[in-house]
Order: structure tokens, then C-alpha cells, then sequence
């Protein structure tokens, strides 16, 4: 059949030349679709009338909803494979770009946004979750959210888990290729680490397992973004063993009450806590009566969660971090389902059920889900000293209360122990923690939207002395334009982008994994197909088609 639509879909773009490139797109795959699939039931265009709740559905970022956003020509929905082959080879002849979307968390958008023509090929409905108990595995469809994940081991078994992320809605085909980390981070690593099986289709349609991609291909994918690849259709996981309790607390600090030498502190102690606990810190302005003058101070919230019960968690925290002052009554022995409800922003007293909905009607409080946002990353592989923290204390109270925020995790445990090179995300040992610095705002609107990204670069500036250099790395799953683009391949004559160019952003989130990436790419698509802003480029890449 591949064949057979290459052969006709040469003989229909020589005969349409002239009409526009989505056309043909559609002429192609009205005539190659199989027999039993109506294109009506998985192919939409501006003209149909949910065309635009389709493509808002799983649009993440607020920044990219309004009017003024690139849209795609056309969004595919398939129900199975062959359509992403049909999809994928017609694409090629036509001259369309495909994004590829499975949760639509892409902090910069582009799994639905484009600047050249393009189709949207929305995984979706590839939501399966298929566990072996007596195994200890299970497959997954790159369209499902972690939530589902999540809630269909919750309901196979009360020891079993999977160390991924922590907001519900995210999709597993994005998350697990760029690594994916989550409050297990610290004992089982990231979740691309426990990945040991993939479906992907390749650019020739074709469609691979771990044994016919190949150990260099299923390396690339797990860690170094799979959309640059091909398109993942599946994951198989390696589920992990945890205790039937668990237990969680969250506490507060203000500058008052002396959070600044806390967070201090906890630089030392967190990334050498027992693999078992993750420590983790929110930072952020509040309204506070009680700050110096009244109006606002800055709050630390420390987060935590325990792989076991609170008769061990107690000790082990008054012996490592007394200051801290964590209490009984501060701690909740929960499920893993419950402690993932708490870091996904949810009660746990709600239904675990709420975690499998695309968009909940119980809304979680992460402020990401809520407001528009711009996010940066660092790794700090030195303490940072009080008079660093005080500075950037200054700039979050330059934010309205809630509306600046630094994410801070620690590394330690399971992640120094594995190499840099065991996969393409290489921010392993040397690593005390990572601190995502983050600009929330509620008003709409380019002005609005540049304020709060200039905050954003001003303290990403401040930070530069106190996190990693040559390169300053981030991390691909918080992605940032703002480091470096690829060439549009569009109608301004670039068609190529050189590894020079690419190595400006892929040095900082994948260091000397980047050249083997690159590679790699060069040989599994060779004309560079699959390609956004920020995807690997092929060494030998030239336009895919005479329209691109």
C-alpha cells in the first residue's frame, strides 16, 4: 500500500501543481485512507465546524489560544496506525509539515503551531493502557495523559507505580521522549529510564519495535525529543514496586519566618536525603500582612512525599534537616495515587478519577494549568549563597502576588548514579538540583504577554552566575525559543539549518549527546522531514518536496 500511494500521489501533485499544497494534502488521503475509515471521521479543516474545538482542546499554553496563532491546514485524528502512514506519505508529497500532539503541554506550543503550512496530527485517540500485573509492564498509547496512566495502575495494583510527572493532563508521547521526571525521581529515575519497548512509524512509513529500530534509534527517542524522529504510536514501560503508604506534607516559610536560611540549608541537605524522600521547593511572592511595611514577602513551600510511612519519614527529617520543623500533624500517609493527586494540584480526598480527564471539570491549582505563562530552566551544580537567594527575592516582589514562582527539585539518589551518556537527557550526577523560574499573568495581550516575558529574561540574566556554564544546560521538556531556532524551512530561502546553528540550543539540553542525536537523525531521515524550531537536524538535510 505505501508504495501504491507514493506512485498516485506523484501523478496527483504533477496534475494539481498549482493548487494550494493542502489540497492535494487532502485529494491524497481521501483517496489512500482504508476503505473502512471515513475521512470525515478523522480529517478536519477550518470549514468544519469543530475544527476549532479540536485544536483548543489540547492547547495547553494560553499564550497560543488567541486568534492571532498560526493554525494548522488541517488536523488528523487517527484511530490507527495506518492512518498515521497515509498521513505521514502524504504529507511528504505535498509539501506540508506535521506536528505531532499528544497532551499539547509543549511550553513553546509547537506540537500545534507553526509558522509554514502544516497538518496537526493529534494522537488522542491512541489512549490505550494495557498492564501485565505478573510482569510488571505495561504499554501505553503515546495519546494518553499521565493520568491515565496513573489511574489504571492505581486500579490493576496497590504496589505498583511509574516515576513520571506530576501534572495529570501531560501526554506521555512528549514527556517520554524528553526524559520525564516526577517525585520519583530521585529512586527510579526518569521515566524515559524505565521505558523498554517503543512503536514508532518512520518517515518511510514504516513501522518499527525496539528490535527492527534498532538500540541507536530507541536510544534517541527516550531523551532526545521522538517528534524529531518519526512518530511514536506506544510506549512499554517497566512499572516499579512501591509501599502501600506513602506519605506527604507541604509546609510554608515566609521571609519572616526565616525561609531564606532554609532554602539555604536545603541546598546541602536535600540532594543527599535518602532516595526515598524527595524535598522539593516552590518559591514564590505572597500577600502578607505580616512582612515588613504589610503588602507582600516572598514564601517557600516545601514539598515532600516519603516512599513509606510516617513513623520513618519523622526521624530521618530530624536528623537531617531539624530546622525545618516538620510535625506529625504536618504529614498525611496517602496511596501513590493520592500522592500523585496532591503534586498534580488536586485534594486527595477528590476521586482519583479526576486524573484521567483530558480537561477536569475539577480544576487542579497548578498556576501553569491556570494563567499564562513563560518558563526558564537552570541547573545549579554549586550552592547558591544568601546574598544570591536575596537577589532574586528582589525581583519575584517585582511580581504581583502568585505571579512569579521558582520550581526547585533536587537531584541525588538513582539520578547521579546513571550516566550522562546512557541517554540522550545528560544532566545526571554534578547536579544538585534544577530550578525552573517561571512568569505567570492573567491579562491578555501582546503587552501584557512582554512584560512578563522580559521579567523572565531579567531574572533568567541574574541567575547566570549561580547555575551550570559551558554550556548553561536546560532541559528540552521546558522548552525555550529564547536559546536558539532552526531555520523556518519555508518560503525565505533557508532550507537548511547547519549543526552549528542547531548546536546553539542543543548543546544546553542535550551537552555531547547532541552530535550522536545527530547522527542518528541523518540516517532515519536523512531530508530532515520531521522538523520543528527546536527538532535534532539531519546533517545532509534538504527540502522534503518541491513546495518546502
Amino acid at each position: 500500500m505505501i508504495v501504491s500511494i507514493i506512485l498516485s500521489c506523484n501523478s496527483c501533485h504533477a496534475q494539481s501543481s498549482h493548487s494550494p499544497p493542502q489540497n492535494d494534502f487532502l485529494q491524497c488521503l481521501s483517496l489512500h485512507l482504508p476503505n473502512n475509515t471515513g475521512i470525515s471521521s478523522v480529517v478536519y479543516t477550518p470549514n468544519d465546524a469543530s475544527y476549532l474545538s479540536i485544536l483548543l482542546s489540547s492547547v495547553r499554553s494560553l499564550r497560543f489560544r488567541s486568534a492571532s496563532t498560526p493554525r494548522p491546514q488541517v488536523i488528523v485524528t487517527p484511530f490507527e496506525e495506518s492512518q498515521i502512514q497515509t498521513t505521514i506519505l502524504c504529507a511528504r508529497e505535498n509539501g506540508m509539515q506535521i506536528r505531532i500532539r499528544s497532551g499539547g503541554h509543549d511550553y513553546e506550543g509547537l506540537s500545534y503551531t507553526s509558522q509554514v503550512p502544516f497538518v496537526v496530527l493529534d494522537l488522542f485517540n491512541f489512549s490505550e493502557v494495557a498492564i501485565d500485573v505478573d510482569q510488571k509492564t505495561a504499554w501505553v498509547g503515546a495519546g494518553a495523559i499521565i493520568g491515565q496512566l496513573y489511574y489504571r495502575i492505581s486500579q490493576t495494583s496497590k504496589t505498583l507505580a511509574f516515576p513520571a510527572g506530576a501534572c495529570p493532563t501531560v501526554g506521555v508521547g512528549g514527556l517520554f521522549s524528553g526524559g520525564g521526571y516526577g517525585p520519583m525521581l530521585r529512586k527510579f529515575g526518569l521515566a524515559a529510564d524505565n521505558i523498554i519497548d517503543a512503536r514508532i512509524i518512520d518517515v518511510n512509513g514504516r513501522i518499527l519495535d525496539r528490535k527492527s529500530m534498532g538500540e541507536d534509534l530507541f536510544w534517541a527517542i527516550r531523551g532526545g525529543g521522538g517528534s524529531s524522529f518519526g512518530v511514536i504510536t506506544a510506549w512499554k514501560l517497566k512499572l516499579v514496586t512501591v509501599p502501600e503508604t506513602l506519605t506527604i506534607f507541604s509546609v510554608g516559610r515566609t521571609l519572616e519566618q526565616n525561609a531564606t536560611q532554609l532554602v539555604h540549608k536545603w541546598q546541602y541537605i536535600a540532594p543527599n536525603l535518602d532516595e526515598d524522600i524527595l524535598l522539593s521547593i516552590s518559591i514564590g511572592p505572597v500577600n502578607s500582612s505580616g512582612a515588613a511595611g504589610g503588602g507582600k514577602t516572598i514564601q517557600a513551600n516545601f514539598n515532600s512525599v516519603y516512599l513509606g510511612g510516617v513513623d520513618k519519614l519523622l526521624p530521618l527529617l530530624e536528623q537531617s534537616f531539624p530546622e525545618l520543623g516538620v510535625r506529625r500533624e504536618d504529614c498525611t500517609e496517602v496511596s501513590w495515587i493520592q500522592s500523585a493527586l496532591f503534586f498534580g494540584g488536586y485534594s486527595i480526598q477528590v476521586s482519583p478519577e479526576v486524573v484521567t480527564s483530558r480537561n477536569p471539570e475539577i480544576r487542579s491549582t497548578l498556576p501553569i494549568t491556570r494563567y499564562y505563562f513563560k518558563a526558564k530552566l537552570d541547573y545549579v551544580q554549586e550552592p547558591i549563597s544568601i546574598k544570591g537567594f536575596e537577589g532574586m527575592w528582589k525581583l519575584l516582589l517585582e511580581r504581583e502576588a502568585n505571579m512569579g514562582e521558582l520550581l526547585v527539585v533536587p537531584y541525588g539518589g538513582k539520578m547521579k548514579e546513571i550516566s550522562e551518556t546512557a541517554l540522550p537527557f545528560p544532566h545526571r550526577a554534578g547536579n544538585l538540583y534544577k530550578i525552573q523560574q517561571l512568569a505567570y499573568w492573567e491579562e491578555s495581550g501582546a503587552v501584557a504577554s512582554e512584560r512578563s516575558i522580559s521579567w523572565s529574561r531579567k531574572l533568567h540574566h541574574y541567575m547566570t552566575p549561580y547555575v551550570s556554564k559551558s554550556p548553561r544546560a536546560s532541559y528540552m521538556n521546558y522548552r525555550d525559543l529564547d536559546l536558539g531556532v532552526n531555520n523556518y524551512n519555508g518560503g525565505d530561502g533557508k532550507t537548511t539549518t547547519s549543526y552549528a546553528q542547531a548546536s546553539v540550543w542543543g548543546l544546553k539540553y542535550f551537552k555531547n549527546n547532541f552530535k550522536r542525536l545527530v547522527q542518528i537523525k541523518t540516517k532515519v531521515d536523512p531530508t530532515n522531514f520531521f522538523r520543528n524550531e527546536q527538532s535534532i537536524p539531519s546533517l545532509y538535510s534538504k527540502s522534503s518536496s518541491k513546495n518546502n
